[in-house]
C-alpha cells in the first residue's frame, strides 16, 4: 500500500493506464489511509467515499474498453474547502455556509475531473481564507502531520496536511499572500503559485472581487515536483467567465537547464531574519543550484521589505467593509479568532481616496522596480518563512506574523513562485526553499525546484 500512497500522480496515472494497478485499488488505498490518520489530523472535512469508488469503477471499465478520460485517468485528488464542488457542502470554513451545497463545480475542480481525476474529498481551511492557520468554527483545527502540536499553515493547510500524510497524491489550494506556499513549507511539499491570471477563480469562495483578486491564484500542492506542471496544464486557461484569465502557454520545464540561470539570493527580507536552520537550508539550496551550473549572486531586490505593508494597505483600504459584507451575505454572525486577528491587522479605518491613490502608486513603483531588478536575473531564491511550522495560535502574534512575510512580494508582482523541501530543522520539521521567476515563466521556477528536489532529497514522509 505504501508504494501507492507515496507515488506521484504521474506515476499512478501510468500504472493505471498500463493496468499494473486498478483505479479502484488506488482509491481504496487512499480512503483507508484517510480513515487511519485523519482523526489525528482533522484535515479532510468532506469525504466522498461512495462517489469516489463509483467513479473509480467507471474509470476501470472505461479503460478496459480502450477509453481514456485524460492525463489523470483514475487518479485521486483533493481540494481545499474554498473551491466549490457540486452536490457537496462547501463551507469555506464559515458558519453561515456550514450547510451550503453548490450546484456546480469550481472551474478548476471541473477541469481536474474532466482530465480523469477522482475527487476524494474536501480539506480544511482558514475561515474565508483569512489567515495562516487552518482552524474555523465549522470543522475545528487541523494539525500538522510532522507535529500535531503545530499548524500546517493556511489557508490551504488542510490540503498541505492531507498530501504530506499520504492521504492524497495531489491537491488544489489558492494563494493570495502565501496560502499555497506556506502550507507547502510547513508540511514539506512542493507547491506553486502560478502567474496571476493564468488560472480562473470561478467557483472560489471568497471571491476577492475587483483589484485584490489580482493577488490570488489557485495552484497545486504535491509531494513530487513532476506533478505540479501536470496539474497546471489541466487547470490553466480562460473559462470565459472569470474576466481576468489570460490564455498563455505553459512552457515545458524539462527544456530549461539550470546551468547558466542567473539567481539572486537573499536570506533576510528586512522584516524578520530567518532562524539559523532556515538560513542554512536556503544557502544549501543556493549551493545546489551553483553545483548545477547556475550563477548565484547574493542580492536582495530593492524595497522588498515594503511588500507586506503594501499588500495589507490594499486589503484593508475599505476598513474591513468587504469582509463584513462577505460574512453578512454568507449569514455568518460569529467568526473565528484567527479571522478577528487578521482583520485587526488589516485595520478598521477606511483609507481616504487620495491616500489610496498613493498606495496604488507605491504598488506600481514596487512592481516596476522589481521588473527592473529581474532584468538581470532569471530567478530569485529566498526563504518561504523565517522558520518551520509554528505552534497552534502563533501566527497572529507579532513575531509569528512577521515570520510569514516572505511570500507576499510575489503576490504583489503576480510572478510565479514555487517551493520545495530542501532540508529539516533541528526540531525535525521540514524546511523549503522559495523561488520566484519572471511572469509566465513557471517553467524556470519548476526547473529550479526539480533540481533542488533531486539534489537535496525533497519530500520525506512524516512518522504518523
Amino acid at each position: 500500500m505504501n508504494d501507492l500512497l507515496f507515488t506521484s500522480a504521474i506515476k499512478l496515472a501510468e500504472a493505471i493506464r498500463t493496468k499494473r494497478v486498478s483505479s479502484v485499488e488506488v482509491v481504496e488505498a487512499y480512503l483507508k489511509r484517510i480513515e487511519a490518520v485523519n482523526p489525528r489530523l482533522n484535515a479532510v472535512v468532506q469525504l466522498l467515499t461512495d462517489q469516489a469508488l463509483d467513479r473509480a469503477k467507471q474509470a476501470d471499465t472505461a479503460l478496459a474498453k480502450g477509453k481514456s478520460w485524460g492525463p489523470l485517468h483514475g487518479v485521486p485528488f483533493t481540494v481545499k474547502d474554498a473551491l466549490e464542488v457540486a452536490g457537496v457542502v462547501s463551507s469555506g470554513g464559515t458558519l453561515g455556509r456550514a450547510k451550503f451545497v453548490p450546484q456546480r463545480d469550481a472551474t478548476v475542480v471541473a477541469r481536474m475531473k474532466a482530465a480523469g481525476g477522482i475527487l476524494l474529498g474536501k480539506t480544511n481551511v482558514t475561515e474565508a481564507c483569512l489567515g495562516f492557520e487552518s482552524d474555523n468554527l465549522v470543522y475545528g483545527r487541523t494539525n500538522n502531520p510532522y507535529d500535531l502540536g503545530r499548524t500546517p499553515g493556511g489557508s490551504s493547510g488542510g490540503e498541505g496536511a492531507v498530501v504530506a500524510a499520504g492521504c492524497s497524491p495531489v491537491g488544489l489550494g489558492s494563494d493570495a499572500g502565501g496560502s499555497v506556499r506556506v502550507p507547502s513549507h510547513y508540511c514539506g511539499l512542493a507547491g506553486i503559485k502560478p502567474t496571476s491570471r493564468r488560472v480562473p477563480s470561478t467557483g472560489h469562495w471568497p471571491r476577492l472581487s475587483g483589484f485584490p483578486d489580482a493577488f490570488n491564484q489557485t495552484g497545486p500542492l504535491a509531494r513530487h515536483v513532476e506533478d505540479l506542471p501536470l496539474v497546471l496544464s489541466v487547470i490553466g486557461g480562460p473559462d470565459w467567465e472569470d474576466p481576468y484569465t489570460v490564455p498563455m502557454p505553459l512552457p515545458d520545464y524539462r527544456k530549461v537547464s539550470v546551468k547558466g540561470l542567473r539567481v539572486a539570493l537573499y536570506t533576510n527580507n528586512g522584516i524578520c531574519p530567518p532562524e539559523p536552520d532556515t538560513k542554512a537550508i536556503v544557502l544549501a539550496a543556493a549551493k545546489a543550484l551553483e553545483d548545477g551550473g547556475a550563477i548565484v549572486e547574493e542580492k536582495r531586490p530593492p524595497d522588498i521589505e515594503q511588500a507586506h505593508g503594501i499588500l495589507f494597505a490594499i486589503w484593508g483600504a475599505d476598513g474591513g467593509e468587504n469582509v463584513r459584507r462577505m460574512f453578512a451575505e454568507a449569514g455568518s454572525i460569529k467568526t473565528h479568532a484567527v479571522v478577528a486577528g487578521f482583520q485587526e491587522k488589516q485595520g478598521a479605518i477606511p483609507t481616504p481616496a487620495a491616500e489610496m491613490a498613493k498606495t496604488l502608486m507605491r504598488l506600481d513603483q514596487f512592481r516596476s522596480d522589481m521588473l527592473a531588478f529581474m532584468d538581470d536575473y532569471d530567478l530569485i531564491l529566498c526563504p518561504t518563512g523565517a522558520g518551520p511550522a509554528v505552534t497552534h495560535g502563533s501566527t497572529l502574534t507579532p513575531d509569528g506574523f512577521k515570520q510569514l512575510t516572505y511570500t507576499s512580494a510575489y503576490n504583489l508582482t503576480g510572478w510565479p513562485a514555487a517551493v520545495v523541501r530542501c532540508g529539516t530543522s533541528g526540531s525535525g520539521l521540514p524546511v523549503t526553499a522559495h523561488v520566484a521567476a519572471k511572469p509566465w515563466r513557471e517553467d524556470v521556477a519548476l526547473a529550479a525546484i526539480a533540481h533542488l528536489e533531486q539534489a537535496l532529497g525533497g519530500y520525506q514522509p512524516p512518522s504518523l
